[in-house]
């Protein structure tokens, strides 16, 4: 999926010419170092940054059972600096270039990324590959550090209703699989995370064999693939890359419910979860089919859902539709609607429910799927014009397991995508035993 990743993440800031295309999008080359990490160079010479990212095949999904969180935690603690560079002192260097950093966890991957001008591409291969190959870890940096995530989650999740109504759901959603399990983690599980925790995941998954550099860029492709074997290229490997072991998660035969109701809740919102194919794991066709129809159900005020209950029907004021192609396993395809003051919850579902059931006569007609097309079209060519964007599509595509085939051809995929493709899609997907409902209500 070639426009920049929707999947939820935890995402932690710290501060000329048009990319080279061809008729299937920005020319794009990748190499292998002999340690086996892979390079990909997308040249983008508006400007004279880069944008210099490594991800890693791993992300909260690959968390050991028990132990929820330690993939975002050990991205906080790579943070803590090497005997060659201390705590702080990458950040510091990245800030006095006038650059920008950032890093993130996701359910598949986790990625850190800096955007400078570009001489300064190799201080940060340079700062990168040490502290994939160096992290120092003491109890003193450990502990004070999970003191930080457990306060980012009391922030984040204990004191915020909808946030607990994601969860709920999720966990509802996925009762196999751990894309059930909050990215950050369960409190008591992030509670007992310790030095040897981080160490073990540290030394299982940040290897060479296991990342993917990214550079997006005013750059020459030779001269990135000569500073990337100086740098990364010294970290030796470490033997085959890991191997994801996963449960699947059972076909849902059970449609379900989760109602969260508390105080502070000032707007009540109803969602629906269901269990879907993603990219990977879909038969042809199948999840570029269910891109267009989430765009053509709910993306923005002239989408079918928006229309029907704000416009139409007044039971909404706001509606809508989301997907999440980018994933390893079976994702969700998300409905979502706010009820009109004075209407409940119960009538506003009800009338979703009419939406859903009337797609195949009311939503799909010819010209609104077009239009749902050419706007998913459309957003990679934005995106295009954004390096971050270029450097994120491909990376989080390749740390799935796509190809950079798999997203120059996306487009195309999308075009492709018929009407009884659409119908077929939302029949099995959209059906009632595979979708968890969740209300967002008021405590009085």
């Amino acid at each position: 999926m070639p426009r920049t990743p929707a999947a939820p993440s935890l995402i932690h800031a710290t501060g000329g010419a048009r990319p080279d295309f061809s008729a299937d999008g920005p020319q794009v080359h990748s190499y292998t170092l002999d340690n086996g990490m892979d390079v990909v160079v997308v040249p983008d010479g508006r400007v004279p940054v880069a944008t210099h990212m490594v991800w890693y095949r791993n992300g909260s999904a690959d968390d050991p059972i028990g132990v929820s969180g330690i993939a975002h935690f050990l991205e906080h603690l790579m943070f803590k600096g090497t005997e060659k560079h201390p705590a702080g002192a990458f950040s510091k260097v990245v800030s006095e270039l006038g650059g920008q950093e950032n890093a993130f966890t996701s359910y598949d991957y986790t990625a850190y990324f800096q955007r400078v001008a570009k001489e300064h591409l190799g201080t940060m291969m340079g700062f990168e590959a040490d502290r994939m190959a160096n992290l120092r870890l003491s109890d003193e940096v450990v502990a004070p550090e999970r003191d930080v995530v457990l306060e980012e989650r009391r922030m984040r999740v204990e004191t915020d209703p909808a946030a607990q109504l994601s969860e709920a759901m999720a966990a509802s959603l996925f009762v196999h699989h751990p894309y059930g399990i909050p990215i950050i983690g369960w409190m008591h599980e992030i509670e007992a995370l310790d030095r040897g925790h981080a160490l073990d995941y540290y030394g299982r998954f940040y290897t060479p064999e296991n990342a993917i550099l990214v550079v997006a860029g005013d750059v020459v492709p030779d001269e990135v693939l000569r500073l990337a074997d100086g740098t990364y290229g010294r970290v030796a490997p470490r033997g085959a890359r890991p191997v994801r072991v996963r449960p699947r998660e059972p076909e849902p035969r059970a449609m379900r419910r989760v109602a969260v109701a508390d105080p502070r809740v000032e707007q009540p919102t109803l969602q629906r979860l269901y269990l879907a194919p993603s990219a990977l794991t879909g038969p042809a066709r199948e999840s570029a089919a269910l891109e267009v129809l989430a765009e053509l159900l709910g993306g923005g005020p002239t989408s079918y859902l928006y229309r029907t209950l704000v416009l139409d029907k007044a039971v909404a004021v706001n509606a809508g539709a989301w997907y999440m192609a980018s994933a390893i396993d079976d994702t969700r395809f998300a409905l979502y609607l706010v009820p009109a003051h004075g209407t409940s919850l119960e009538v506003a579902e009800e009338a979703l429910d009419a939406a859903i059931r009337a797609i195949p006569d009311a939503a799909l007609e010819e010209a609104a799927i077009a239009r749902a097309k050419t706007r998913l079209v459309a957003e990679t060519v934005y995106a295009a014009d954004s390096q971050t964007s270029l450097a994120r599509i491909y990376g989080a595509a390749l740390a799935i397991g796509e190809t950079i085939e798999d997203v120059k051809r996306w487009p195309s995929d999308v075009e492709a995508v018929t009407r009884e493709d659409l119908v077929a899609a939302a029949a099995r997907v959209l059906a009632p035993h595979r979708s968890v409902t969740g209300e967002l209500r008021k405590a009085g």
